[in-house]
Order: C-alpha cells, then structure tokens, then sequence
C-alpha cells in the first residue's frame, strides 16, 4: 500500500476520551504485516512502519484492541490498516483470524522497548555524586590477612558505618567529573562500580564481605547504600517539550566514537526538565574551518547535522545518562542534543 503519510490518534485517547490529530511519518519501505519474533524490540518494530519510530505510542495507543502497547509478544502479527480513514495496528494471533480480544496483561515474554541489556548494568550503577557526597561516604582503610587490594571473598575494614545504617552497600571509586559544555561548571562526578558488600559488623571500623567485584577494591573506594527496587523495562518515549539544548559531556566506557545502543550523558538533568523516556535528537557539532580561498587566516564555522537519537533511561539531577537508539553517522563528546 502506497502510503506517504498517516493520521494517528495519539495519547489524547488515553486521556478523558479527547482525541488529538498528528501527522505521522511512515517509513517508505514499510511493510503491511510484521511478525514479531524472539529479540525484537518495540523500537526496532517502530522503525520498519516509522520514519521517527520513538512516536510508536502515537500509533499502537489508538488501537482499543492492544490493552497496553508494551505487551507484545513473539508470534504476534503486527498489522497496518485503516478504519474509518484512521490507522490501526492490528493484532492477528497467527491463527489466520483478526481478533477483537484483549491480548493477556502479563509482561512474561513480553518483547522489551529496548534492549535492556544495554542498560542494565546502569540501572542502578553508576550513580552520580557530588565531591561533598562522595568525601562524607565511608571508606575502606585495610583489607583482611594483609592483602593489598580485595575482591569477591575478600574482607575490608571500613570507616565508619553506624548501627542503624543499612546492611547492603555498593563499593565506588570516583570516576569521571561532569563538565556542563558551556558554562563550565561542574555537575558530579561518575561512581564507578567495583564490587557489592554485605556488612558483618558495624562500627569504627566496620567489617564488610566483598562479592560481585567487577575489579578489584583499593584502600579509599568508599560505599553508597545499595538502591533496591524493580528493573524498568517499560519506557516511554515521548519528547522533550519546548527548546532544551544540551550537549554529550561523556561515553560510558571510554569509547571515542559514540554509535548506536552506546551509553552517554548529557548535562541537563532533572534541574532542567529531563525526565525518563525523553527523546532527544543528536546534532554532530559543526567544525570551524579555514577558507583558503579567502586567505588572511578567515574561518567558517559549519552547521550542525543531524547524527543521530537518544533515549534518557536515567535522569540526575544535573546530568543524565541515555542510550543512543539510532545513528546516522559517528558521533562524538559535545555534539549537540536537541528537543525533536
């Protein structure tokens, strides 16, 4: 079906039953049946129907048939269609037979947004600390039976955990420090994760037992309460509202070139209006050029090009982290991030 462009009803259906009109985009080479496999990804279904395939709410929210759009499942068949001149994305079971049911609630097998596996590790660490917080932690002084540095198994004394304070802690080093680009300004500095510990004894000092050390622990690492809670797989992309501007001020992992399903952070945070599932457009920062036709030294300073997309999967107060989900070309620190 040669369609250039469709009208979705969006999110307004969810909401005290008004309906708002968007254009929507579709991808030239859109199919009109998808069937949704194991490793599929909501966003990676988005983009074979969408040219912007973060706006997949604007499309699977107006379909009264998919109970809750992130329950999609291998097997299912994803259908574009239209009823009464609006689009639909039906759901056909894989019987052959369009149905009107409710598809089951359960997240069980249920495909993800995105591809958790790129963030997990994040989800609750790294976090981001100021030098304040990161100097008032507790600290390691020694390790048990004369060893140098520790690892899962391994001892440490500790400076100074209270008797009212929780029992499961995080070892961090401090990482990277948080440049805002254009002012300067520090916003925190990255924990670096080493290992996990449980505390046998509380006091000054305290004794800790190390586990699930990615590296190993030196005198001074300190220690933050572990976060505990439910990982959320459940994103929803949705844009940044009005004209926030920032910019990449670091790649997790040390990587030069920045591609797709890379961790970055960026320097607005919650401060600023950034919130989980916001959307931000990638620009690759123009260089300043010599023109050698002018000669006396002149420069030109070129435009920006749009290079890629990102999703904020976790917001700080002045900064936060998201994952690159589309790259057009190579990016790098300081390119530019905009509202879509």
């Amino acid at each position: 079906m040669a369609i250039k462009k469709l009208m979705g009803l969006v999110l307004g259906l969810m909401l005290a039953g008004n309906v708002v009109a968007t254009d929507i985009e579709l991808n030239p080479s859109h199919p009109d049946r998808y069937v949704v496999v194991k490793g599929d990804t909501l966003w990676d279904i988005s983009a074979r129907f969408l040219r912007t395939p973060w706006r997949w709410p604007d499309i699977w929210q107006a379909n009264e048939q998919i109970e809750n759009p992130h329950l999609i499942y291998p097997g299912d068949i994803i259908e574009l269609s239209f009823v009464d001149g609006q689009p639909r994305l039906t759901l056909n079971r894989g019987n052959g037979k369009l149905s009107p049911s409710i598809r089951r609630s359960d997240a069980a097998g249920a495909i993800p947004v995105i591809p958790i596996g790129a963030i997990a590790a994040f989800l609750t660490n790294p976090r981001v600390m100021t030098q304040e917080e990161y100097d008032a932690a507790p600290y390691i002084v020694a390790f048990s039976d004369e060893h140098i540095l520790g690892s899962a198994g391994n001892k440490a004394y500790v400076r100074s955990i209270e008797q009212d304070s929780t029992t499961g802690y995080a070892v961090v080093r401090q990482g990277e420090e948080y440049i805002d680009a254009e002012t300067g300004e520090s916003l925190g500095f990255e924990s670096v994760f080493i290992a996990e510990s449980a505390v046998e004894t509380t006091g000054d000092p305290a004794t800790i037992m190390l586990s699930k050390s990615t590296r190993e622990a030196t005198k001074g690492d300190r220690l933050l309460p572990i976060i505990e809670g439910k990982i959320i797989q459940n994103f929803h992309p949705h844009p940044v509202a009005g004209d926030l501007q920032g910019h990449i001020i670091g790649v997790v992992d040390g990587v030069n070139q920045i591609g797709q399903y890379n961790v970055v952070v960026i320097d607005k945070g919650i401060k600023d209006g950034v919130e989980v599932g916001h959307v931000f457009i990638i620009d690759h920062a123009g260089e300043k050029i010599r023109d050698v036709i002018a000669g006396a030294g002149e420069e030109v300073q070129l435009p920006n090009e749009e290079a890629g997309t990102l999703m904020i999967f976790r917001a700080f107060e002045r900064v936060s982290y998201g994952l690159v989900m589309e790259a057009k070309r190579v990016m790098h620190r300081l390119d530019v991030v905009r509202a879509p």
